[in-house]
């Protein structure tokens, strides 16, 4: 364990939504003072690297409550209790774009909010794509699908017209995965 390490002492749940679970508990600090900590435990996504055959990658504008505005985004979501995350990734990607993809690969984690979340978003790379349907949203989701190369993709972080942090992050993996920098 490290010497960084903090101790719950006692946790309590502040709020419980259909997506939020608030929690704020007391902690051992390693000098053994104790402090809060409020946190929301989350449970979990994906972010998908959809590929065409072209080299171009599958986006989505969608907009975003939080911020009022739209965000471009690869396709991601939330996984469901018990769920495998391959079948996560698999569901979003035809649920939201409409492609399905012969090869899929897992790339890693990473954990956009360690501050104040327990999120993690799996990060999949999804190659031979078909589109084999319509995109099948939840009730009360809207978007819309469109294609960027990388170069436009990478472009689009720069001038910052994306700054979404899992297609910020999902970029940097695709980006060396394509170059042939990272197996």
């Amino acid at each position: 364990m490290s010497h960084l390490h903090e101790e719950r002492i006692e946790s309590a749940q502040v709020f419980k939504g259909v997506l939020l679970d608030v929690r704020r508990d007391r902690v051992r600090l390693p000098n053994d003072g104790e402090s809060v900590r409020e946190y929301i435990v989350h449970p979990g996504a994906v972010v998908i690297i959809p590929l065409l055959d072209d080299g171009r990658l599958l986006f989505e504008n969608q907009f975003r409550y939080p911020l009022q505005r739209d965000f471009l985004e690869l396709p991601a979501g939330k996984i469901d209790a018990g769920e495998d995350i391959l079948a996560t990734a698999r569901r979003e990607l035809l649920e939201e774009t409409g492609y399905e993809a012969g090869d899929w690969r897992h790339l890693g984690v990473m954990h956009p909010c360690i501050g104040y979340s327990d999120e993690r978003i799996e990060i999949f790379l999804a190659r031979g794509l078909r589109k084999v349907a319509e995109p099948s949203l939840d009730h009360n989701e809207f978007l819309d699908v469109l294609t960027l190369s990388l170069a436009e993709a990478t472009a689009a972080v720069r001038d910052g017209r994306i700054t979404d942090a899992k297609t910020v992050t999902a970029l940097f993996w695709a980006e060396k995965i394509v170059a042939g920098d990272w197996d």
